[in-house]
């Protein structure tokens, strides 16, 4: 056998090896996974009914497949599912009500905006004009990458997928001003785009699902109902403060040489590209105008009462309707149903755990007269709940799951406390979101991983830095701002 066919056994066995490995790693998520199941539900005390202690069981069970994956989302979904309706852990008309929800029809109708958007060139050619007015140094090129995706918010639901659009325009950058593998700059403006996604999500309620679902379980469990606008009042200051503030710190944590920091090329090379690009064409005017009308009409919501649901289904049809639209049905009806198996579910579970009364009981666990006396001080209650938020996500790649799991309970500790369930939920909703120190706390950590381009290391320390200016921030804000607007 010559050298070439021992090269190519030797490459089946590693192949076979590594094959195994993960095999493995996802039989044993699965055997933990059965034994959470069981633990739960035979070591419950009895205060749990049968039903309450079964739908603990199933959402544990959720947790670990959720959080590690060793299936896909959309399977693990179903399983949980078709465990509820197995077991009869409550009505089936519960069990269905999450495919039931707007919050469902919302991002569903966001995904398919966000797949008529890309089907332009507005946001490539958006992306080109502010970096060529802003890419000239790399403090301006960092900000310019936190910019767009800040200005796609508005737009484009749902944080993994503006980090999906914009890493290929960020890859293009490095190319073009020849960042190094490994180099500081190439560290700081991908850390900037994992963590400007992040950021993104905060003050636009339809840019982060975990917005969604934070406000359709508000709704359901506490009668308190959430505009598109209120939500915008409430968490502006979060994104006006804390998105130039992880700017600020990414460039004080990777100081660059003098020739580094300096592009003086990008203008031209972005006049090149939009050159390329032609004038604004007139589908991407009309795509622009829709967008700009659902902002308005989300925006508007006070004043004629239509759900948020409502606009986005009718941009859709707009974008898309042969002769006026700007994007072909067949193009945007291709969304990631995983991630609408894991949204309806989701809810599911969470209207699940309520109507079993697993929720209350849990929450009675919870509720020691220092917690409850704890949670009548805002200072005392937002430091609890963001720290215990925090903890909680810490191994949640899914927002969603975090958002679901969490709400019910705090908002039930916060009832029992007789304080506004509104400001517990909020500070638990837009603390999920934010996840900076492990690859696996946030979808857009694990976009930028998949990229080559970080490692876990590189996320440490700039992320337990943004972790604890954003758990300090959140919580002087909260306490301040919402103080102002009669939160407590």
């Amino acid at each position: 056998m010559g050298l070439k066919g021992l090269n190519h056994m030797k490459q089946s066995v590693i192949s076979e090896t590594s094959k195994t490995k993960m095999l493995s790693k996802k039989v044993g998520v699965i055997v933990l996974a059965l034994v959470v199941f069981f633990l739960l539900y035979l070591g419950l005390p009895d205060l749990f009914p049968v039903q309450a202690r079964i739908m603990t069981a199933i959402v544990g069970l959720g947790i670990i497949l959720w959080a590690f994956e060793p299936i896909p989302l959309g399977l693990t979904s179903f399983i949980l599912l078709l465990l509820m309706l197995i077991f009869k852990v409550a009505d089936i008309d519960v069990v269905l009500s999450g495919f039931a929800s707007p919050a469902v029809y919302l991002i569903v109708a966001g995904m398919m905006l966000a797949k008529a958007v890309h089907s332009t060139s507005l946001m490539e050619r958006l992306s080109y004009l502010i970096l060529k007015a802003f890419g000239r140094t790399a403090k301006g090129l960092l900000g310019s990458m936190m910019i767009i995706l800040q200005i796609q918010a508005f737009f484009i639901p749902a944080t993994a997928v503006r980090t999906t659009l914009m890493l290929p325009v960020s890859s293009m950058i490095l190319q073009t001003i020849g960042a190094k593998q490994g180099s500081s700059l190439q560290k700081m403006l991908m850390l900037g785009v994992a963590f400007g996604a992040t950021m993104s999500g905060t003050a636009i309620m339809t840019a982060a699902i975990g917005n969604i679902l934070a406000v359709d379980l508000l709704n359901r469990i506490a009668n308190i109902k959430i505009t598109y606008f209120d939500w915008f009042i409430y968490t502006f200051p979060f994104w006006l403060i804390l998105t130039p503030a992880i700017w600020l710190l990414l460039i004080k944590l990777y100081p660059l040489p003098e020739e580094q920091q300096s592009f003086p090329n990008m203008k031209e090379d972005m006049a090149k590209k939009l050159e390329l690009l032609g004038p604004i064409n007139n589908q991407d005017k009309r795509c622009l105008i829709i967008l700009i009308a659902i902002v308005m009409l989300w925006l508007l919501e006070p004043f004629h009462g239509f759900h948020p649901v409502i606009p986005a289904i009718a941009g859709v049809i707009r974008l898309t309707f042969p002769g006026i639209g700007c994007a072909n049905w067949e193009d945007v009806v291709k969304i990631n149903y995983n991630t609408v198996l894991l949204i309806s579910i989701t809810l599911s579970l969470g209207y699940a755990l309520v109507d079993t009364g697993a929720t209350q009981i849990i929450s009675h666990y919870l509720t020691a007269d220092w917690i409850l006396t704890a949670m009548k001080s805002p200072l005392l209650a937002m430091t609890l709940i963001t720290i215990f938020a925090q903890v909680f996500h810490k191994f949640m790649a899914n927002v969603s799951t975090a958002v679901v799991t969490l709400m019910p309970i705090v908002i039930t500790i916060a009832l029992h406390a007789e304080v506004n369930p509104l400001a517990i939920g909020l500070i638990t909703a837009v603390t999920c979101l934010y996840g900076f120190m492990l690859v696996v706390e946030t979808m857009p950590n694990l976009i930028v991983h998949s990229s080559g381009m970080l490692s876990q290391r590189d996320f440490i320390k700039p992320g337990l830095y943004a972790t604890v200016l954003t758990t300090l921030l959140s919580i002087v804000i909260a306490i301040s701002w919402w103080k102002v607007l009669g939160l407590f």
